[in-house]
C-alpha cells in the first residue's frame, strides 16, 4: 500500500512516500481503507523530533481518519466490512493515518456522520475530540456560562466555538479581524481582534477559557476568569500556570473516545457543528500540507485525500 513516512527527523521534506505492507487487524481491531486523513499540528511537531510520540520501527505519521471498514478482527461486533467510519486510532501511540489502510481498536472509531463526505469527516476527530474533552468532560460547560476561545478560527478553535454554543454558552473568540464574520456565522457572540486589542481589557467574568496558544496567553487568561472559573490549556503540561489564583487550571491531552465521536456526529447531524476545511491535497503532497500548516494562517483544517 502507499504510505507517507518520516525518513528522518526534520522539516517537511523528510516526509516521503513508500510502499508499505498492508496491516492486518488484530483482536478487537478493524482494518480501515482510508479515504481521507486530517493534518494536525501534532503531526509536524512530532515529525520534527519524535519527542512526543512512542514511534515504531517505521515512523509513520497521522491520526485523523475517515474511511471504510475493510475487515474486522476477532471479537469485533460494532462494525462489519463496508461500514463508513471516522476516528483517531491509537493516539498518542503511532497510527500511520497517512496511508491507504490503517488499523486500530474498533472503539477508536465511530460511524461517519452521514451529512459529511470523507474529507469533511477526516477534519473532525482529533480537533473536535480535543474541543469536546476540554469543554464538556473537563470544564463541564453548561447553558448561560461565558466561554472564551483563543485562536477561535483554528482547527480546534472553530469547533470549540460551535460546541460551546450548542451547549448554550455565551461564546467569545479571539481572532484576526478578517475572520470575525466567519466566527459570528459559526455562533460566536463576541469576537476580539488580538492584533489591536488586549483581550484582558475587553472581557471579564468568564467561566471557561480554552487556550490553544500558551505562552503569555495563559497568564493573561487568568485575569479574565471569575473566581472558581476554569482555564483549560492545550499546548502542553508546561503551559499550566504555577499559581492559578483562585481558579481551576487543567491541561488536556486528547484521547480516542467512541462516546465523544458519537456526540460530535450527533451535533453534525443536528446542523449544530460544521468542520471547516481550509486546504485539500493528495497524499503525495503531505510535505506541502505540513508547510501550509506550519505557517499558522489556516482557517479550519488541512486534509489529505488518499483513496
Amino acid at each position: 500500500m502507499r504510505a507517507v513516512v518520516i525518513s528522518k527527523w526534520g522539516g517537511p521534506e523528510v516526509l516521503v512516500e513508500t510502499d508499505a505492507e498492508r496491516p492486518e487487524p488484530g483482536m478487537g481491531e478493524v482494518l480501515v481503507r482510508v479515504h481521507a486523513a486530517g493534518v494536525n499540528p501534532v503531526d509536524w511537531k512530532t515529525r520534527e523530533s519524535g519527542a512526543l510520540i512512542p514511534w515504531g520501527p517505521v515512523p509513520a505519521v497521522g491520526w485523523d481518519v475517515s474511511g471504510t471498514v475493510e475487515a474486522v478482527g476477532p471479537g469485533v461486533t460494532l462494525y462489519r466490512a463496508g461500514d463508513e467510519v471516522y476516528g483517531m486510532p491509537r493516539f498518542p501511540q503511532q497510527a500511520g493515518a497517512y496511508a491507504e489502510y490503517v488499523t486500530g481498536p474498533a472503539r477508536h472509531f465511530a460511524p461517519k456522520p452521514a451529512a459529511l463526505d470523507h474529507v469533511q469527516a477526516a477534519a473532525l476527530p482529533l480537533a473536535a475530540l480535543t474541543a469536546w474533552q476540554a469543554l464538556v468532560d473537563t470544564a463541564g460547560v453548561s447553558a448561560g456560562q461565558r466561554v472564551l476561545v483563543h485562536a477561535a478560527a483554528g482547527g480546534v478553535g472553530h469547533l470549540a466555538v460551535q460546541i460551546a454554543k450548542a451547549r448554550g454558552a455565551y461564546v467569545i473568540g479571539t481572532a484576526s479581524a478578517g475572520k470575525h464574520e466567519l466566527l459570528r456565522e459559526l455562533g460566536a457572540d463576541e469576537v476580539i481582534d488580538y492584533r489591536t486589542t488586549d483581550f484582558e481589557d475587553a472581557v471579564a467574568d468568564v467561566d471557561v477559557v480554552i487556550d490553544a496558544i500558551g505562552g503569555d496567553y495563559t497568564q493573561r487568561s487568568l485575569k479574565v476568569l471569575r473566581t472558581g472559573g476554569h482555564l483549560v490549556t492545550l499546548p502542553g503540561p508546561d503551559s499550566l500556570p504555577a499559581d492559578p489564583q483562585g481558579v481551576h487550571a487543567s491541561w488536556v491531552l486528547v484521547e480516542p473516545d467512541l462516546g465523544g465521536l458519537r456526540e460530535i456526529a450527533a451535533l453534525v447531524e443536528q446542523g449544530l457543528l460544521k468542520p471547516l476545511v481550509d486546504t485539500v491535497l493528495p497524499l503525495e503532497q503531505a510535505a506541502r500540507a505540513h508547510e501550509i500548516g506550519e505557517q499558522g494562517r489556516t482557517t479550519g483544517k488541512i486534509v489529505l485525500t488518499v483513496a
